[in-house]
C-alpha cells in the first residue's frame, strides 16, 4: 500500500465531517453537497472554525474521490457523498473513528477522545483507545506508514495529546525538548462563541454518559426536589 498524499486542512475538514455524519446521522448519510458544507462550517465540535464555501467543499470532495477516500453516488435529485476511508487505509472502525475526531478537533488526549467518540463510538477504557492510537502510531512502511503521533508532554499538561499525520508531518515532535505548538486562537467574539459552543458540546456529551450510566445501574439522575430544598431556618427572626 502507497502513502496518500498530504491532505489539505480543507479536504481534511471534509473528509473528518463524513466521518462523523455516517456514525451520528445515519438516516440522512451519505450526505449532499449542502450538508457536507454545513457539516465542515459547524461551530461546535470543530478546530479551529472554519468557513468553507461550496465550491470549496466541492473541489475537496472531487480530490478526495482522486484518492479513493470519498465515493459519490446517484440515487435522487442531488449527489450524495460518504467516505472510504476504512477501506482504503485499511483500519478498523475504531481507528477510524479516532482519525475523523482528530481530522475535525486537532490534538487531542487519550481521555479527550474517549469522550469525544461518545456518539461515533463507545470505547470500553482508555486503554483501548491508546491501544488504538499506538497500532496508528506504528503502522510499517507497506502499510502505508504511521497515521498519528504522539505529541511531547508539555509542562503543566497531566496527559500527552496525539496527532493525526493524514495531512503530513506535524512541527511538534516527540522527544526531549520537544514541545506541543499550541494552536492559533481565534479572537474577539469568534473566541467566545467557539468557547461556549465547545463546552456545550462537552456538557451534552457528559449528561450523555450520566444518562447511560444511571440507566445501567437502574437509578435516575440526582436532582432536586421540593423535599430535599433547603427549610427555612427557624431560628430567624420575623421582620414586623
Amino acid at each position: 500500500m502507497n502513502a496518500l498524499r498530504p491532505l489539505t486542512p480543507i479536504e481534511a475538514r471534509v473528509l473528518g465531517t463524513l466521518l462523523e455524519k455516517a456514525r451520528t446521522v445515519p438516516d440522512t448519510y451519505p450526505l449532499s453537497l449542502n450538508a457536507v458544507v454545513s457539516g465542515c462550517n459547524q461551530r461546535s465540535s470543530r478546530e479551529p472554525v472554519m468557513a468553507v464555501s461550496a465550491d470549496e467543499a466541492q473541489a475537496a470532495l472531487e480530490s478526495l474521490q482522486g484518492l479513493s477516500l470519498a465515493i459519490e453516488s446517484h440515487g435522487g435529485r442531488v449527489a450524495r457523498w460518504s467516505h472510504n476511508l476504512q477501506r482504503v487505509l485499511a483500519v478498523p472502525e475504531q481507528s477510524a473513528v479516532l482519525l475523523g475526531l482528530l481530522l475535525l478537533r486537532g490534538p487531542q488526549t487519550a481521555g479527550e477522545l474517549r469522550l469525544n467518540a461518545e456518539r461515533w463510538h463507545r470505547f470500553a477504557d482508555i486503554s483501548s483507545v491508546e491501544g488504538f492510537l499506538h497500532e496508528l502510531a506504528e503502522r510499517k512502511g507497506d502499510q502505508g506508514g504511521p497515521l498519528t503521533l504522539q505529541l511531547a508532554r508539555a509542562p503543566g499538561e497531566r496527559e500527552a495529546r496525539w496527532a493525526q499525520l493524514l495531512c503530513g508531518p506535524v512541527t511538534d515532535a516527540s522527544g526531549p525538548g520537544a514541545s506541543r505548538v499550541a494552536p492559533a486562537e481565534p479572537t474577539g467574539d469568534d473566541s467566545a462563541s467557539a468557547r461556549i459552543d465547545r463546552l456545550e458540546d462537552e456538557l451534552a456529551a457528559l449528561r450523555a454518559t450520566v444518562t447511560r450510566l444511571c440507566t445501567e445501574l437502574g437509578l435516575s439522575p440526582a436532582g432536586r426536589t421540593a423535599e430535599t430544598a433547603p427549610a427555612t431556618n427557624p431560628d430567624a427572626k420575623e421582620i414586623s
